[in-house]
């Protein structure tokens, strides 16, 4: 599967785009500096039923992004 077609399954299976997703992990305080992808994927799998190759897509993207920054993905 490509990547694009993760990002177009999970605004599939959630009904929300990433822009929606991130908000809402703001307002959850999920968001946090140095936060673990291990974190991000359990947050992602309780709230929207998401597996792990869907939320690496979507760490991946947040990252792309510059939404989530860590010590290991900053150049």
């Amino acid at each position: 599967m490509s990547f694009q077609a993760y990002i177009d399954n999970i605004k599939e299976k959630t009904k929300q785009t990433p822009d929606q997703i991130r908000e809402h992990a703001i307002k959850q305080g999920i968001l946090v500096s140095d936060l673990k992808a291990t974190d991000f994927c359990n947050w992602l799998a309780n709230e929207y039923q998401l597996g792990r190759g869907h939320s690496m897509a979507l760490w991946k993207y947040f990252i792309d992004h510059q939404w989530i920054n860590t010590k290991h993905t900053t150049l």
